[in-house]
């Protein structure tokens, strides 16, 4: 029993069809691949991530509204012949991040972003406690210290020299 030479073809795991399908980024650049038909979702998503270097758990796909499942191949979701899948933010699972509260005593306010932060105690604080008089920060000593050192060398340096001779 012989086969015909066109069904040996389409066994044949080297001749598998590819198609071109595009993958839009968050920023909104968009990303040509061709790919064969039957390609799982967990190879493609290896495939942009070295294409990206995005590591391949930060890749999230979604098409038609739909994040695609990392066992499932595109067949699976009738990608076909140039479809344009989304790459998604990351899921964060879990709570949303805590917000930090002032470190000040009693205080519940929240802390000011980058203001808040005191470098001479690492403390986080709010708007009526960020200034180190405010929250009796423990390096306001050091502070005033280094303040009165910059305001000498500054004065020395602007100094008037009094040429002799002239």
């Amino acid at each position: 029993m012989h086969s015909s030479p066109s069904s040996s073809r389409s066994a044949s795991p080297d001749l598998t069809e590819t198609m071109q399908i595009f993958i839009k980024n968050i920023s909104g650049s968009t990303i040509a691949m061709t790919v064969p038909q039957d390609l799982s979702v967990q190879n493609l998503t290896t495939l942009l991530s070295v294409r990206t270097s995005i590591p391949e758990s930060d890749l999230r796909l979604v098409h038609a509204g739909k994040h695609l499942s990392r066992t499932s191949t595109l067949a699976d979701y009738h990608i076909a012949q140039e479809s344009t899948l989304h790459l998604a933010l990351p899921l964060r699972g879990g709570m949303p991040p805590k917000k930090i509260r002032c470190t000040y005593k009693d205080c519940r306010e929240g802390a000011q972003r980058i203001i808040g932060d005191c470098g001479f105690c690492n403390g986080h604080f709010c708007g009526k406690h960020r200034l180190l008089e405010d929250h009796k920060c423990d390096g306001l000593e050091d502070c005033k210290k280094e303040s009165h050192d910059r305001n000498a060398a500054q004065l020395n340096a602007e100094r008037t020299q009094v040429i002799k001779g002239i």
